[in-house]
């Protein structure tokens, strides 16, 4: 492995780790697919000199692997599994307003299209510009864009009760090959 490419994995890995646990809810699978992004990364080290932006080009694979798990989630027929960890359990009730607001906003992420809770994740945790977010996702800024402000909007009437968060998250994906980015 280069040294690029190993000081990129050190420097990235808790990042790609929170991505991928805001993106499948569970940390065991969040786990695999990291992994996976990372074996993706090192079988192209050969192309690793040639990155411009390594954190988008990690980001990229991981949305590829992604898009991959959840072609395999559901011809497997398996559902996401939504899990909260909240840490500790104290008798605050600011502490506990704070845990049901999390709660509340996971819970809505997972409600989100794919594709905009993708975008939201990636700019509003992981603190992307639109710029990487679009070159990360493959698609033209002005989709990063549109698909944000939809995002946020949906967030906010879902935890704000103005609509009904349905009994389980979105099941039907329309993943189109053909805007991927193939990594």
């Amino acid at each position: 492995m280069s040294a690029a490419l190993d000081e990129s994995v050190r420097r990235y890995t808790a990042d790609l780790r929170r991505y991928a646990r805001a993106l499948v809810g569970h940390a065991g699978e969040a786990d695999e697919l990291v992994q996976e992004c990372l074996v993706r990364a090192i079988a192209q080290a050969r192309l690793w000199s040639r990155i411009r932006d390594p954190r988008a080009y990690l980001f990229a694979i991981m949305h590829n692997a992604y898009v991959d798990w959840l072609a395999s989630r559901r011809r497997q027929r398996n559902y996401i599994e939504l899990q909260l960890t909240v840490g500790g359990r104290t008798a605050c009730a600011e502490t506990q307003t704070a845990a049901v607001e999390l709660k509340d906003l996971e819970r809505a992420l997972q409600h989100l299209p794919v594709e905009q809770r993708e975008v939201v994740l990636l700019v509003g945790l992981e603190g992307m510009s639109y710029q990487q977010a679009a070159e990360t996702l493959d698609v033209p800024i002005g989709t990063v864009m549109s698909r944000l402000s939809r995002g946020r909007e949906a967030l906010r009437r879902l935890t704000e009760g103005r609509d009904r968060l349905p009994s389980s998250p979105l099941r039907s994906v329309a993943v189109r090959r053909g805007h991927l980015r193939v990594v």
